[in-house]
């Protein structure tokens, strides 16, 4: 009977959140006061949004210009069907629209089912401005009276009231439904049980794991199944020190490049168990197991590596497998 392949939804995301400086600083600061500003260049155009270093000379910008809330539509794309987080749940455009008095075009929305180019549009700001580029909620056509905005505004990083903004956060999400080959499934559903199985290459014979559809070095499919240990080396590896946003871990923890005995290709896993300070190459760790009741077809059964307490394995071992 022939195996179904697996496929399963995922969801990528994380807040990006970066210091504005003082040129997108004052550009976000104005945005919060119904204001646009761009930047002048060495060769008299205004830029906007402003960028920090002239094109021309690459000097740093300094003259600030105030331009209009009305602008052109130079181009656009039509969004028939918005996806979640979008500036609008209903259809809209992405359009470059170059502001009365500048001489770029701005990336933003126009809310409008007319759209094109050449039209003349006006902003529409959002009901509460908080220093971001979604206080301009989108752009509706010159004449038009537009619907206010009752969307939240968006997160952005804690600051004093009424303080300048210095820092702004957006948040970046991805949704897709990823689908594997058949050498991956078995791959996966062998984690379901607790095994680590990986793929031999006929012609050089070299292992690798996770498993791939064809070897890198003779373009062969990878076809014979080979089931492994899990124990390995620590070839290469980080430790982190730095915390962020969403670290499930106490820093410092390390992320290591893991070489299962009997395979040819290293994959990133975390080593747990000893001081980060005693992580080194050639280390033998040994996969520690969640409880088998949380088994899902994933690497995540595997809740990191631990040393087994061997002595270490040689630097020529795996000096060919870095």
């Amino acid at each position: 009977m022939t195996e179904t392949t697996l496929s399963a939804p995922l969801d990528v995301g994380f807040d990006y959140t970066r210091s504005t400086g003082p040129i997108v600083g004052r550009f976000v600061n104005s945005l919060r006061e119904r204001r646009i500003e761009g930047v002048r260049g060495s060769d008299g155009r205004v830029h906007v949004p402003p960028i920090e270093y002239d094109p021309v000379t690459a000097a740093p910008l300094t003259e600030f210009v105030e331009v209009a809330t009305e602008g052109t539509v130079v181009s656009w794309s039509w969004m028939a069907g918005p996806l979640e987080g979008q500036p609008l749940s209903r259809p809209f455009a992405w359009a470059l629209i170059k502001l009365d008095g500048a001489d770029t075009a701005m990336l933003h929305v126009v809310d409008s089912d007319t759209v094109h180019t050449g039209l003349r549009v006006r902003v529409q700001w959002a009901a509460e401005t908080v220093g971001h580029i979604r206080d301009i909620a989108y752009f509706v056509p010159v004449g038009s009276e537009g619907t206010e905005p009752t969307s939240p505004p968006p997160p952005v990083a804690k600051r004093d009231e009424g303080a300048p903004v210095t820092v702004v956060m957006t948040p970046v999400h991805l949704h897709y439904l990823h689908s594997v080959s058949p050498g991956e499934s078995r791959y996966l559903r062998a984690l379901g049980e607790g095994r680590l199985i990986g793929q031999r290459c006929p012609a050089c014979e070299k292992v690798y794991i996770p498993p791939r559809g064809a070897c890198p070095t003779d373009g062969v499919p990878t076809t014979d199944a080979v089931e492994l240990a899990d124990t390995g080396i620590v070839t290469t590896f980080c430790v982190v020190n730095v915390p962020f946003l969403g670290q499930r871990i106490t820093p410092p923890y390390v992320a290591a490049y893991i070489l299962l005995d009997g395979a040819d290709i290293a994959f990133l896993h975390l080593v747990l168990g000893c001081d980060a300070a005693d992580v080194r190459m050639g280390l033998r760790v040994r996969a520690a197991w969640k409880p088998r009741g949380e088994w899902q077809t994933s690497l995540e059964n595997i809740s990191h590596f631990a040393p087994t307490g061997e002595p270490d394995a040689s630097y020529e071992s795996f000096a060919h497998h870095l």
